[in-house]
C-alpha cells in the first residue's frame, strides 16, 4: 500500500465553508447552515446547466421564484410554509440539482437519502418535520409552475411541450427571467430567508415586524 494511503469506511461527510462536517448518511441539523445552503444552491444549476444566458439558473433563484408563485396562489399562507417553499430544494446545496429523469432511474435509495437530508434541515431551522399534504401539493404546483417559465425562456422548450409537460401557470401570475449571478441569488435567498423566519417567530426581528410582501 502506498505510503500515506489507508483502507477503511469511506468518507460519507462534506465539509462546509462554514465550518461544519456534515455526515451525509446521518445528517445533524446542528451541522445545517444557511448561508452553507444559500452559498451551495446559488452555484447549482437547474437543467444541469442547458440554459441560455451568460449565468445558469440557480436552484436558488428557482426557490425564490416557487416561495413567490405560493404567495400568489394563496396569498395568505402562514409564513412558515412561505419558508417552506423557499427550503423546498435546500438539500441539493449537498446532492446538486437531480433532473427528474435521473432520480426516478435511482429509484428508492435516493429518495430516502434526499429525505433524511431534508427532515434535518426542517428541523434545524424550526420547520414540522413532516410536511402537510396540501402544503406539499402547493409547493409543487408552484415549482411546476416555475419551471413552466424556465423552460420556454431558457432551456429551449416550445409553449406547448412546457405546457404538456409542466401545465399551465397560475392566472394572473407571469414572469421574466433574468438569471442571477451566484453571488447575488445567495444573497437575495439568504435575506429572504431571515425575513421569513422572522415572520413565522423563528427568528427575533431586531426592530420592527418584518411583512413577508
Amino acid at each position: 500500500m502506498a505510503k500515506g494511503l489507508h483502507k477503511g469506511p469511506p468518507r460519507a461527510w462534506q465539509r462546509m465553508l462554514s465550518g461544519r462536517r456534515l455526515d451525509l448518511l446521518d445528517p445533524s441539523p446542528m451541522d445545517i447552515e444557511i448561508e452553507d445552503i444559500a452559498h451551495g444552491l446559488a452555484r447549482v444549476a437547474r437543467w444541469n446547466g442547458q440554459t441560455i444566458g451568460e449565468h445558469g439558473f440557480s436552484v436558488a433563484q428557482h426557490s425564490l421564484v416557487v416561495e413567490e408563485i405560493v404567495a400568489h396562489i394563496k396569498p395568505d399562507l402562514e409564513p412558515r410554509w412561505r419558508l417552506a417553499a423557499l427550503l423546498h430544494d435546500a438539500s441539493e446545496y449537498v446532492i446538486g440539482d437531480m433532473i427528474s429523469p435521473f432520480k426516478a432511474a435511482l429509484g428508492v435509495s435516493y429518495k430516502d437519502f434526499e429525505a433524511r437530508l431534508e427532515d434535518a434541515i426542517h428541523i434545524r431551522f424550526g420547520l414540522p418535520v413532516k410536511t402537510p399534504a396540501a402544503i406539499k401539493k402547493l409547493i409543487k404546483q408552484a415549482d411546476r409552475a416555475c419551471a413552466f417559465f424556465e423552460a420556454t425562456q431558457l432551456a429551449g422548450f416550445d409553449q406547448a411541450e412546457s405546457l404538456s409537460i409542466f401545465g399551465a401557470p397560475p392566472p394572473g401570475y407571469d414572469l421574466k427571467i433574468v438569471p442571477l449571478p451566484p453571488f447575488e441569488a445567495q444573497a437575495h435567498y439568504v435575506q429572504r430567508f431571515h425575513v421569513l423566519s422572522r415572520a413565522a417567530g423563528f427568528e427575533s426581528a431586531p426592530n420592527a415586524a418584518f411583512e413577508t410582501e
